[in-house]
């Protein structure tokens, strides 16, 4: 028979420690509804669809509850000019496919990805109109990037946490907005003036120039 320790072990993991606030104080949160999985790759540039054969190894790893994005091979090279004005301001770097491929693949070098994985994340659910999806996706997004048991977790204020903890009552579209601004003005002030001073920066650059001189 086995011990009262061991009981206590059986019936608890890691999934039960690790939920967004309950939408009662009675009950824990609901399942997710049953339906077809939904495309929650949030690629920056292109649109793949979700596996539903990968979404068992990608539960039982319990590193991650969102798929991780694709390395964009998708992107089309931008153009000397394109590269260019990514130094203009962090919205056109932002704006352009190739830009936030780029950017993303700098944060990763930094340890910080997940900054840009969550606020793709964000522009995802803004644009779901599926209330079912909405639970669904604001679920998974406040479990990899917001639970303080997340090894992704951003770097969000107090203020803010409250706030969405308040939100995930009734989850919405626009449950993250105030941390996804938080996250923009993170990436803007802070690894944007680095990623324009990088060599991986640097060598588009050169690159650019490269090419426009052959076409010359």
């Amino acid at each position: 028979m086995p011990t009262a320790h061991e009981a206590e072990k059986q019936h608890t993991g890691p999934e039960e420690a690790d939920q967004p606030p309950s939408m009662s104080s009675h009950a824990g949160p609901p399942a997710p509804p049953s339906r077809n999985p939904c495309c929650l790759c949030w690629c920056c540039c292109c649109s793949c669809s979700w596996s539903e054969g990968r979404r068992p190894a990608w539960r039982a790893s319990g590193e991650s509850k969102l798929q991780p994005l694709p390395s964009c091979e998708a992107c089309s090279t931008p153009s000397p000019e394109e590269v260019q004005s990514w130094a203009q301001s962090f919205d056109k770097l932002m704006h352009s496919p190739a830009g936030r491929s780029a950017f993303r693949a700098f944060l990763r070098t930094e340890y910080s990805e997940e900054n840009m994985l969550f606020w793709l994340a964000c522009e995802e659910l803004k644009a779901e109109a599926n209330q079912h999806v909405v639970d669904e996706k604001a679920r998974l997004i406040y479990e990899d990037y917001v639970s303080i048991l997340s090894p992704k977790e951003v770097s969000l204020d107090s203020r803010v946490r409250e706030g969405i903890n308040k939100k995930m009552q009734e989850p919405s579209a626009h449950t993250f907005d105030d941390a996804q601004l938080q996250i923009y003005t993170l990436m803007h002030r802070d690894s944007y003036p680095r990623f324009l001073s990088s060599p991986a920066y640097r060598a588009l650059l050169l690159q650019g120039d490269s090419q426009s001189s052959h076409e010359a």
